[in-house]
C-alpha cells in the first residue's frame, strides 16, 4: 500500500523492511538528513567511524559473518573515495554490501557536483545515483537483491538532496531471498566423476566459496572417500577443518614447497576458488600437459579464466560436491576392484603421513628460535592460542605471520577464523569490530599486523565509543614485513637473482617506533605492551575481565 513520505524516511523504512539493524558509517553534512532520522528508528544502531575504511571493514566482516548484505553509509565523494580500496577487495572476493553516500542539490550540476556512481562503478557490482524520492524504494530493493545474489559484491546507491528531501507516494517492499543455488549439469558431473575414477593421485583444493555455500561437510566426505590430500586456496574462510588428518594447509604459488607439491598430482579438483590466481606471474599455464583440472564454481566467468580447464562445472559448491561424491561412491561400491580400493587406502595413508611431516617440519623450523628476544611469531601464536577462550573467534589480519596463525589456531567450522581477503591491508581494525558486532556472544580477537593497524588506527576510538568488546592483538615487528617477504620472492623466484634485497628493502622499516598500546589508552581502551611470551596469557585474562575493548601490543621478531 502506498504511503506518502519523504525520501529520507523511505530510505529508513526500506532498511527496516530489509532487516538492517547495524549501520557502519562516517557522517557528513550531505548525510545529515538520514542521520537526523535515526532517532525515530531505535531498532537500527549507527556505528560512527572516524575514517571510511574502518566503516567498510566493519561492513565487510559483518556481511560475511551474517551471510547477508551489510549497510555502509559514507560521505559524499571524498569519504566514498576513502572506502574504495576495501570496496575493490569486496568486489573481487564477493562480499555483499550496500554502500551509500549523499550528494548535494542536483541543481548544482554546473558547479562541483561529483558523479558519485561513476566514481565507484569500477569497484562495485552496480552503482546508481538518485534525484527523485520515489526512485528510492525500488532501487534499494534492487540494491539488496544485487548484493546478495551471485556473483555477490558491493552495490552503491547515491542520494542527492532532492531525492532525500522530496516527498512522494512510496511502496515499501523489501527484497526477497533469491534462490540461486545453481544445480550442476549432469553431463559435466559425469565427466568430472570419470576423471576422478581415472586419476591415480588427485588433490582437492578448496576456496572460500565452499564455505560460503555451506559445503564443508560435502568437501570432507569427498576427501575421505578418495583419500586425497586437501589444500585451501587463500583461506580467508574456513572451508575444511584444519585439524583433519588429510588437511595440508594453505596453498600458495609463492611457496616453493606448494609449487613442488603440485607436480605430484595428476588431477586437481578445484572447488569454489579462482584457480591459481596470484600476485606474481608464474606463467600463463601452471599445470603441465599431463595434469587435468576439474573446476567447480558458482560464478559464471570464473571457470577457465586463469587456467585451462578440462571439466568446468558452474554450480553451487554444495550440490556439485554431493553429486560428484554420489557417482564416485557408487562406482567404488559397485565396481571397484581390490587393487583400486588398495590404491585409495594407500593414498589416504600417504596423505596423513604428509600432513604429519608438514606439521613436524614447521615445528622443527621454529624450535631453535623458541626463546629468542624479541619473541618469534610462532611463540606468540602458540601462547595466544592457549590463552584465549574456547569459543573465541579469530579475525586474521596477521599478514606475513599467517602461517603461524593457521598452525596454532584450530578452525573446525566457518567463523572460527575469518581472514582479511583481497590485496589491501588496513582492513583488520574494522573487520575485528564487524565480526564482534555480528557475534556478540563470542569473544573476538583480531590478530593484526602493526602496519595494517596503523592505516586505520582511529578505528580503536569506535570500539571504545560504541563499547565493542573485541580484543586487538598487534603483531608489532616494527616494519612492513610483508614487503620484504614478497620482494625476496620476487627477486629470487621470478627474476632469479641470487642475492635478494628484501631483508634490507628501503622504506620498509618503521625506524621511528610506535607504541600502539599507548595509542589505545589515549582513545579510551585498555592497552598493554608485551615483550615476554609469558606475559601473554595473564594479559588476555586482564583484558577480558574489563568487559570492553582492548589492545595487546606484542613485540615480535621481524627477520625473514
Amino acid at each position: 500500500m502506498k504511503k506518502k513520505m519523504s525520501g529520507k524516511q523511505a530510505v529508513m523504512e526500506m532498511l527496516k523492511a530489509e532487516g538492517v539493524t547495524h549501520i557502519f558509517g562516517n557522517p557528513g553534512t550531505s548525510e545529515g538528513p538520514l542521520i537526523d532520522m535515526l532517532g525515530d528508528y531505535p531498532e537500527i544502531s549507527y556505528f560512527m567511524t572516524l575514517q571510511e575504511s574502518v566503516a567498510v571493514g566493519m561492513g565487510e566482516a559483518y556481511a560475511r559473518s551474517t551471510n547477508t548484505a551489510s549497510f555502509v553509509s559514507l560521505h559524499v565523494d571524498s569519504g566514498l573515495a576513502n572506502g574504495i580500496a576495501l570496496m575493490l577487495d569486496a568486489l573481487n572476493s564477493g562480499t555483499p554490501m550496500v554502500i551509500t553516500s549523499a550528494n548535494y542539490d542536483s541543481r548544482k550540476i554546473n558547479e562541483t557536483k561529483t558523479d558519485l556512481a561513476e566514481l565507484v562503478r569500477p569497484v562495485t557490482k552496480w552503482a546508481v545515483e538518485l534525484d527523485l524520492p520515489d526512485q528510492i524504494p525500488s532501487v534499494m530493493r534492487r540494491a539488496f537483491n544485487e548484493a546478495n545474489s551471485h556473483p555477490k559484491g558491493p552495490v552503491y546507491v547515491g542520494f542527492t538532496a532532492n531525492a532525500l528531501e522530496g516527498i512522494a507516494d512510496m511502496n515499501i517492499i523489501p527484497s526477497a531471498k533469491i534462490h540461486d543455488e545453481t544445480r550442476p549439469d549432469n553431463t559435466a558431473i559425469a565427466k568430472a566423476a570419470q576423471l576422478i575414477k581415472d586419476s591415480k593421485n588427485p588433490v582437492l583444493m578448496l576456496g572460500d566459496r565452499v564455505s560460503d555455500d555451506d559445503a564443508i561437510s560435502e568437501a570432507i566426505e569427498l576427501a575421505e572417500l578418495l583419500g586425497t590430500p586437501v589444500y585451501q586456496f587463500r583461506g580467508a574462510e574456513v572451508s575444511f577443518p584444519t585439524k583433519h588428518p588429510q588437511y595440508m594447509g594453505i596453498y600458495s604459488l609463492r611457496s616453493k614447497r606448494s609449487r613442488q607439491a603440485l607436480d605430484n598430482f595428476d588431477l586437481v579438483i578445484a572447488v569454489g576458488m579462482d584457480v591459481f590466481e596470484e600476485l606474481f606471474y608464474w606463467g600463463d599455464v601452471i599445470l603441465n600437459s599431463a595434469q587435468k583440472l576439474i573446476h567447480v564454481d558458482p560464478i559464471p566467468g570464473r571457470i577457465g579464466r586463469t587456467e585451462p580447464t578440462d571439466v568446468g562445472v558452474i554450480s553451487n559448491c554444495k550440490t556439485a560436491l554431493k553429486d560428484i561424491t554420489y557417482i564416485v561412491k557408487k562406482h567404488i561400491t559397485e565396481n571397484a576392484m581390490g587393487v583400486e580400493i588398495d590404491e585409495i587406502n594407500l593414498r589416504r595413508h600417504q596423505s596423513k603421513l604428509d600432513v604429519q611431516y608438514h606439521h613436524q617440519t614447521f615445528e622443527n623450523l621454529v624450535k631453535d628460535n623458541w626463546d629468542m628476544n624479541p619473541m618469534s611469531p610462532a611463540r606468540m601464536m602458540y601462547e595466544l592460542s592457549n590463552a584465549i577462550p574456547e569459543n573465541a573467534m579469530i579475525m586474521d589480519d596477521s599478514v606475513s605471520n599467517r602461517d603461524a596463525v593457521r598452525h596454532y589456531f584450530p578452525a573446525e567450522k566457518r567463523g572460527d577464523i575469518v581472514g582479511i581477503r583481497g590485496q589491501s591491508i588496513g582492513g583488520g581494525i574494522g573487520a575485528t569490530m564487524g565480526l564482534q558486532c555480528a557475534n556478540p556472544k563470542n569473544p573476538v580477537f583480531g590478530i593484526i599486523g602493526d602496519g595494517s593497524a596503523m592505516m586505520t588506527i582511529q578505528g580503536l576510538w569506535t570500539a571504545a565509543n560504541d563499547k565493542i568488546p573485541c580484543v586487538f592483538v598487534i603483531c608489532n615487528n616494527g616494519m612492513y614485513r610483508v614487503l620484504r617477504v614478497n620482494y625476496n620472492i620476487y627477486q629470487s623466484e621470478i627474476l632469479k637473482e641470487t642475492e635478494p634485497a628484501g631483508e634490507n628493502l628501503l622504506h620498509s622499516e618503521f625506524s621511528t617506533p610506535f607504541n600502539i598500546a599507548t595509542i589505545a589508552q589515549g582513545m579510551g581502551l585498555h592497552g598493554e605492551r608485551i615483550t615476554d611470551p609469558r606475559q601473554i596469557a595473564p594479559a588476555v585474562t586482564r583484558v577480558l575481565k574489563t568487559g570492553g575493548p582492548g589492545v595487546l601490543d606484542i613485540v615480535i621478531d621481524g627477520s625473514l
